[in-house]
């Protein structure tokens, strides 16, 4: 599969078979997405791989929308994307490098995000990003230090049928030139 074939494939999959995904494939997909871009080349993102059914299941009924509940379920794995503060968006005295400020380690998860995510599905995974989660029991459930913050949660498994793709903005609608 290449790049473009890889983005214009890749579905966001609500529903998972029961196979099992197997550490090895998980560690090759965070080992891919370890080649994220980052602030100054910070590599702030880290993940949780949460495959304890009890625990996804405490996640799932206590810490999630039902809609979201459903995916993590479904999915042999949910990934806990999380980003260590204070590092994205600074200089070496403390200072903010921009206005944006620390925002920068969003925009540091989100690339990490999509790269784990393609890389699941060259190794014919399927994910779906969620980012609607109950902000301080599920960070404390997942033990986060005080410098870190939950970005996302990635629900990881094997289809268990193919989303049609929903309907793109056509590039003269997304670009301009000037």
């Amino acid at each position: 599969m290449n790049t473009i074939e890889a983005i214009t494939t890749r579905r966001s999959v609500r529903q998972f078979s029961d196979k099992p995904v197997d550490n090895a494939q998980i560690e090759a997909i965070v080992s891919a997405a370890s080649f994220s871009p980052s602030w100054k080349n910070t590599q702030t993102v880290r993940y949780i791989a949460i495959t304890n059914p009890e625990a996804k299941e405490t996640i799932a009924a206590k810490m999630l929308p039902s809609f979201n509940s459903d995916n993590v379920r479904s999915a042999p794995v949910l990934i806990a994307m999380v980003t260590k503060t204070g590092r994205c968006g600074y200089e070496r005295d403390g200072s903010f490098t921009t206005k944006k400020e620390d925002r920068w380690q969003y925009v540091d998860a989100g690339i990490a995000c999509q790269t784990f995510c393609l890389a699941a599905h060259e190794l014919g995974l399927s994910t779906v990003i969620m980012g609607i989660y109950d902000e301080e029991k599920l960070p404390a459930f997942l033990g986060l230090k005080d410098d870190q913050i939950l970005t996302a949660l990635i629900a990881l498994g094997y289809a268990a049928n193919n989303p049609v793709c929903p309907k793109r903005k056509s590039v003269e609608e997304l670009l301009r030139y000037i």
